[in-house]
Formats: C-alpha cells, sequence, structure tokens
C-alpha cells in the first residue's frame, strides 16, 4: 500500500511511546488519524499536532483531520464504538496499528492475588484487546470493499522469553502467533503483520533493568521502528509477516525461510495446482533417441554419442514413462562419463558400459506402470535419475518428483538447488548473523547458496570472474562481491574479515581450497560441495594433497564436511517444495544461462560452456523444443 494523503488510519495507544510515534509520521504523509488511548490529556495533544502536520496537505475539509477517542482498550463495546465513530467519519479503514500495552503491575512469582487487577488485566490488554482491535478493524475493511494493512505491536519478548515479566512475553508471544496466522488474509486483500522491536526508550522500557538494555545494544531508535512499520505497510508481499528490530543485528524477519522450513508442512504450489498438460498432439514413438556414455573419459563429447533405442512396451509395473522437455547440466557430467561415480577398477567400470548420460531432468508423464495409482498421463514431473539427456527415459515411480511445470527453473531448483539447500543446512548447520562465503557464486548452485544464506540473516560475501557476474550478485543481494579478476580475494577477506569467515560453500577446490581454508574463523565450518577446477586436468580428475589440514582445523576448532547430495534423498520432496515456495513469493530468484541449447546434438556444447567459466546461473537444455512453450498452469 502506497502511504499518500487522504488514507485514514487507527493507532491504539496513540497518545505516547511507538503509538505517538507512528500517528505523527503517518500525520507526515497527509494519513488522516484516529488515536484511541486512555490518557486524555497526552491523546488530545498527540491529536493537535497530527492535526498540524495533516493540514498542510489538505484544505478546506469538513471532516476533522484527526480525531482522540478516550477508550479502555480491554473494553470490547468501547473499543467498536471508537472503530464505528472512525468509520463514519472517514469512510473507511485503510490502515490500523495496534499498539496499546502495558506490562504486568506485580512480579508473576510474588502475585498472590487471582490476578484480575495484574497478570489477567495485562493478558487483556495486550493480548485480547489486539484479538478484539483487529478483528474490528477486518470487519471495517471489508464493509468498505477496500484492501487495508494491520500491523500489531509485538515484541522481541514475544519472540524468546523475558524472564522478568513472564505474562507480557506470554502476551507478545501469542500475538506474534495470532499474526503470523492470519497471512491468508491477503487473498480477501487485507494483510496482517506483527512488528517485533527490541526496548525502545518508552515509559514502560524506562522500567526494565538499564544494565539488560545496554548488554542488548542500547535502546532501538524510534525512527527504526517507524520505518519497520512503513515497510510492512508499503511491501505488498507481506502478509502474515513477523519484522524483528534490534540494534544488534538490525531489521530481519522471523523466522527465517530456511527455519521456517523446518516445521512447514505443506504441497508446493507446484505440485498444488498441477494440471495434466495434453499429450494429445503426440503418439508414443516406437524409438526414441538418448545420450550414452560409450568410453571412459573427462572429456564428455568423446566419450559420449547419440543412439537411437527401441521403446519398450508395456511399461514396466510400478515405472514411469517420462517425455524430457529441459535436462540441467552439471560440472560432474564429467566426472560421470569419466566413471568416476561407480566402484570397482578400470576394467571393471569399462565392463558395465554403456551408460546413460544426464542427471536431472523435468518433462511430462508420458504412460505409467499397470501399478501406478497417484501419477497420472499429461502430469509434470521431475526426475533426478541417470539417462536425463533422452528423449524419453523410464523410472520407478518412487523416484518421480511432482511438480507443475516442467520449466527451466524446476531443473535448476533439483541437483543445483537442492545441493544448496540441504547442505546449508545440515553440513553447513547455518545460523544467522554469520560470515558467509560461496565460491563460484554466479554458477547454478552459487546463486542458489548466496540467496539463501541472505534470507537465513547473514552478511553473505561471494567470488566470481567478472564484472557482468559481480553486477548479477549484488542484483540478487550479496554484501561483499570479490571479482578475482579485479582483486585479489586473500587480501580482501584478510583486510575487510580480519576474523575470519564463519561458514564457507566452496565448490571450486584446488588453490580456492586452500585459501578458504586460511580464512575460515574460529569455529568456522567449510563445506566442500565440489571441486571444479580439478575436474578438466589433462587425466581428469585428480586427487590433490592438502597438507596441513589436520593441523589447522585442530588450531582453530573448525569442521570440514563434504556433501553429497545422493546421501540425502530422502530430504529432496521438503527442500524442493521450500525452494518452490520461496520461488512463487518472489524471494528467490532463479537464474538461468541465456545462452540457449536445443536438443540432444548441443548437449557436449553445453558441458563445455558451463566448463569455460563463462555460464551465468544455471545452464540447461531443452530437448523437445516443440513442447518447451506447453505448461500446466499455476
Amino acid at each position: 500500500m502506497e502511504l499518500k494523503p487522504g488514507l485514514s488510519a487507527i493507532i491504539t495507544g496513540g497518545a505516547s511511546g511507538i503509538g505517538k510515534a507512528l500517528s505523527l509520521a503517518l500525520a507526515q504523509k497527509g494519513v488522516f488519524v484516529t488515536i484511541i488511548d486512555y490518557s486524555e490529556e497526552r491523546g488530545k495533544e498527540v491529536a493537535s499536532l497530527a492535526e498540524k502536520e495533516i493540514a498542510k496537505f489538505h484544505s478546506k475539509l469538513e471532516i476533522p483531520f484527526a480525531i482522540f477517542i478516550k477508550c479502555d482498550v480491554s473494553k470490547g463495546e468501547e473499543l467498536a464504538a471508537a472503530f464505528q465513530t472512525h468509520a463514519s467519519t472517514y469512510g473507511g479503514l485503510d490502515i490500523c496499528i495496534s499498539c496499546a500495552g502495558i506490562n504486568n503491575p506485580v512480579p508473576f512469582h510474588n502475585d498472590q492475588t487471582d490476578g484480575s487487577h495484574s497478570w489477567r488485566h495485562t493478558l487483556n490488554v495486550d493480548l485480547l484487546a489486539v484479538i478484539d482491535s483487529t478483528r474490528l478493524a477486518i470487519q471495517t475493511m471489508q464493509a468498505a470493499k477496500r484492501p487495508g494493512v494491520i500491523i500489531n505491536l509485538g515484541s522481541a519478548s514475544g519472540l524468546y522469553p523475558m524472564y522478568s515479566d513472564p505474562i507480557y512475553s506470554c502476551s507478545k508471544g501469542g500475538v506474534v502467533l495470532f499474526t503470523r496466522s492470519l497471512a491468508p488474509y491477503k487473498k480477501k486483500g487485507i494483510r496482517v503483520n506483527v512488528l517485533c522491536p527490541e526496548f525502545v526508550r518508552t515509559d514502560l522500557a524506562l522500567k526494565v533493568d538499564s544494565t539488560m538494555i545496554e548488554k542488548m545494544g542500547g535502546y532501538v531508535s524510534m525512527e527504526s521502528v517507524v520505518k519497520g512499520a512503513f515497510e510492512l505497510i508499503s511491501d505488498e508481499t507481506k502478509a502474515g509477516s513477523c519484522l524483528w528490530i534490534t540494534n544488534r543485528r538490525g531489521m530481519e524477519y522471523w523466522p527465517t525461510p530456511m527455519e521456517e522450513a523446518k516445521y512447514l508442512v505443506r504441497p508446493s504450489k507446484l505440485r498444488e495446482k498441477s494440471q495434466a498438460i495434453s499429450t494429445s498432439s503426440f503418439q508414443l514413438p516406437e524409438s526414441f533417441e538418448k545420450i550414452i556414455v560409450h568410453k571412459l573419459s573427462h572429456k564428455f563429447r568423446s566419450a559420449t554419442s547419440i543412439v537411437r533405442t527401441p521403446l519398450r512396451i508395456p511399461i514396466k509395473p510400478d515405472h514411469v514413462l517420462v517425455k524430457i522437455i529441459y535436462a540441467g547440466v552439471n560440472a560432474s557430467d564429467v566426472n560421470f562419463s569419466s566413471g568416476r561415480y561407480f566402484s570397482g577398477n578400470s576394467k571393471e567400470i569399462e565392463s558395465r558400459l554403456p551408460f546413460n548420460a544426464g542427471f536431472e531432468a523435468v518433462g511430462i508423464i508420458a504412460a505409467v506402470g499397470d501399478s501406478v495409482r497417484h501419477l497420472n498421463v499429461g502430469s509434470p514431473a521431475a526426475i533426478m535419475t541417470f539417462g536425463g539427456y533422452s528423449e524419453f527415459t523410464m523410472v520407478p515411480s518412487k523416484h518421480i518428483l511432482p511438480v507443475a511445470r516442467p520449466d527451466p527453473e524446476v531443473v535448476a531448483m533439483l541437483t543445483s538447488g537442492l545441493t544448496a539447500s540441504i547442505s546449508l543446512e545440515k553440513a553447513a548447520q547455518i545460523d544467522h548473523g554469520k560470515v558467509v562465503l560461496v565460491t563460484a557464486a554466479a554458477g547454478g548452485t552459487g546463486q542458489f547458496a548466496v540467496q539463501l544464506a541472505k534470507l537465513a540473516g547473514n552478511t553473505v560475501v561471494a567470488t566470481c570472474g567478472g564484472k557482468e557476474k559481480a553486477m548479477l550478485l549484488k542484483d540478487l543481494g550479496v554484501d561483499r562481491v570479490i571479482d578475482y579478476k579485479a582483486e585479489d580475494i586473500k587480501t580482501v577477506l584478510k583486510k575487510e574479515f580480519p576474523k575470519g569467515v564463519d561458514i564457507i560453500y566452496e565448490s571450486v577446490g584446488g588453490q580456492m581450497f586452500d585459501l578458504c581454508l586460511n580464512a575460515l574463523a574460529i569455529y568456522g565450518r567449510l563445506v566442500v560441495i565440489g571441486m571444479i577446477s580439478q575436474y578438466q586436468g589433462e587425466h581428469g580428475w585428480k586427487p590433490l594433497n592438502y597438507t596441513g589440514v589436520c593441523e589447522k582445523l585442530l588450531a582453530k576448532s573448525q569442521t570440514l564436511a563434504g556433501f553429497f547430495l545422493n546421501h540425502y534423498t530422502h530430504l529432496w520432496q521438503q527442500h524442493l517444495d521450500s525452494l518452490v515456495q520461496l520461488y512463487t513469493t518472489g524471494k528467490l530468484k532463479v537464474l538461468i544461462d541465456p545462452k540457449r541449447f536445443m536438443g540432444l546434438h548441443s548437449v557436449a556444447d553445453a558441458v563445455e560452456h558451463l566448463h569455460s567459466g563463462n555460464s551465468f546461473g544455471k545452464v540447461v537444455v531443452c530437448i523437445d523444443p516443440s513442447y518447451s512453450n506447453q505448461s500446466s498452469k499455476l
């Protein structure tokens, strides 16, 4: 919602503290305000100040610019009458901010009463009145048939315990979860959000031990609170959002998407709204083409060939035939073509040739086996099994990942996105407030790592090669981009992050690995998800000796962890759903390399393009261009 003259707002508790600051800030935007408070003297004073500000935007209006209404918010009849007065005066309600609040006058552990004048009253004002105000605001907005924004004032004490006043903490925790649970009202045009600052210099906060406030970084400025409230009003994507404001960490939304993913159980929008794509325009062919590895070599082009193979019908029981539309290209394609992912010596691996190439793809289900009941022909699907570089592939039904659109963005979320999402959670054990370094950050998986780390509330540093890639990473929200073609990575890290980096997402290997290990902070975690610089040597992938690794880890209590996506298959669907949710809500960008590769004959070109160092984002091959523009409806 754009803050502009002519809107109207209700602010409970608007006579002092945060309520007063927000009342005057809205007035300075030309917004008509109704100030609801129990203090008549203060309330009239704020209303008078607000009128002077609003008058700068309006003239010769018969309605009052600002209203003060004396009201005990814990009394439902008084509160309802106040909302009715506002609606009849201004013809509706655009913004409602519930700021009225008190602390518990009697310490809970000393209270021997029934609480009617202590903890019960505190709950009535701090929680039940907020619920009542929200209910009345929604009714008023709906009656006027226009959109609105509601902000409930929570507190950092509603996010973590306040031992000195458990009743206050309880009420604010209730406000937080009550508000977050109202996110679905966005579909009705009403966005309800909660603002949770730490201690602000108000009459209420002055009663708190100053030593505690100093330890928490001092008072949060009123300007920060107003800025946060205006962000929740203006940002149309915020609904059921909780904005946490501290001096220690600034403004951030709580919980982070990665924390949210730990408990959120809901079908992905890409599955939930999936509709079948018409398959009437094609018939199953007698044969199809696919790419196979016919000899072991890290040179993908010479190791592979395109062959035509019969399409065996009927489909095996409990199997699914998928028509591939897009396939993803990965750095490890060259490791697969050289046999690195198979156990045994060279002769044993060669005896298994040929291999079906390609790790990941999206397409549509073309046929199902007899015992498959939960999947339908025409439904979009993603796969992460060998055989992605193929016009058709048959896989066990348990390997199907349901999606709604067979799009290149979904391909990017598979190996690249899932590697970033799962490894940051499980191997890096990512938290908030850390410094996170991502190497090769403009690549397929790096783009996800930087965004997820940033969404988790961290300072993100990223390496890349070239101005264009650096600009791309800045657009993704990276705090410090190091272009190794223009700057020395080691020098930058040592100068700007002298205490070291807390978490490193490393995919380059070689000298970069050494540099990262030396830049790791005490207690730091370095996660190795690949070593692309070592894949394309003269003789393929050759292990290197990293001398002194154990000594370095021991000296700083550091952790070095490897990550291989196939060991986490049980988490694929959960994390894919989380990535899709972030993408469809606009919190995550998915970058596809602009160079187009069409058909199986372009796969080798795509693999070489990825290893050239010139790729941006995820490299994808369109296996069947005739179907690339057909998609299901979200």
